[in-house]
């Protein structure tokens, strides 16, 4: 009798574990569906329904299966704007993370006001996106900026840095120097977790900087690389307002996330309203994002190995 006591007074605490777990866990589980989930089913379906401004009111929108995808796919600016898409993204985690990599090292040192230097770079990460891209039309104005001003001076002629082909390394310049202080916390915290004592055995062994940071600081910062470059990637994949801001996705500055906005809302070149054609491209942007953190799994999993 005491043993089956024991064992439904046992079954009774587990129970109620079990639901206050639940209780702390709900809240989450709701805003997970409410505002991930069920946004990301509707992107999908109207995707694959042609949908105007009056299906919004009458509830009625043909399903039209892949046929928006096939027609995307068949359009010529969606391979255009994918390449640019695909050359302001590598470009972007290329240069923010070798600098943020070589700034953290740097501050690493640990010298006098290494500090307030290095809470000088969170600035950029700290602004407004308005206030930052308002910054860099200004500098970059074609008449009035700064940096043509600076050509001129060194015997340059002036760069329309937002118009027509350059507007792309324009936006990919802005977009680095908001990038870089991400990466410099994250890459200085992932070094202050390496033992020094490692970097002394390798002094005595005649290891020179060089060596150490290719042989220690490099293989050690792995796992914290792979996080940067994944949240690096699907962060600058889904920029929007930096590009907005300085081009309007104008010129070769038009990625996937500007083309699928200005359908979305009929802004910048887009002079009609596609909301089904808005929806595929930011299906097709999910689908990338997925991809890369399949490769991010699968190297995980390797380096874990």
């Amino acid at each position: 009798m005491k043993s089956i006591a024991q064992h439904t007074q046992q079954s009774t605490v587990a129970r109620k574990k079990t639901i206050a777990a639940l209780g702390f866990i709900a809240p989450l589980i709701i805003y997970f569906i409410a505002f991930y989930v069920a946004p990301l089913i509707q992107n999908i379906s109207m995707s694959l329904h042609h949908f105007t401004r009056k299906s919004f009111v009458t509830g009625e929108a043909p399903f039209v299966g892949f046929d928006i995808y096939k027609e995307l796919l068949s359009n010529t600016e969606f391979w255009i704007t994918l390449r640019q898409t695909l050359l302001f993204v590598v470009l972007s985690i290329i240069f923010q993370y070798s600098i943020g990599l070589l700034l953290a090292v740097f501050f690493n040192q640990n010298f006098k006001l290494s500090n307030f230097l290095r809470g000088l770079f969170l600035v950029p990460w700290l602004l407004p996106p308005m206030i930052s891209g308002t910054t860099w039309q200004w500098i970059m104005d074609a008449d009035n900026g700064i940096l043509n001003k600076l050509i001129v001076a060194l015997g340059g002629n002036p760069i329309w840095w937002l118009q027509s082909s350059h507007s792309i390394w324009a936006v990919i310049i802005a977009n680095i120097w908001l990038g870089i202080p991400f990466n410099l916390v994250i890459l200085y915290s992932g070094l202050q977790n390496i033992n020094n004592d490692l970097y002394e055995a390798a002094s005595l062994d005649g290891c020179g900087p060089w060596k150490r940071f290719w042989n220690i600081t490099f293989p050690l910062l792995k796992p914290v690389t792979l996080i940067c470059l994944l949240l690096g990637f699907v962060y600058t994949l889904k920029t929007v307002d930096i590009i907005w801001i300085m081009t309007q996705g104008s010129g070769t500055s038009q990625t996937l996330a500007t083309w699928s906005y200005a359908m979305a809302f009929g802004k910048g070149h887009s002079s009609t309203i596609q909301y089904s054609q808005a929806s595929a491209v930011g299906t097709i942007l999910i689908l990338i994002a997925l991809v890369f953190a399949c490769v991010y799994l699968w190297a995980q999993r390797q380096e874990e190995q």
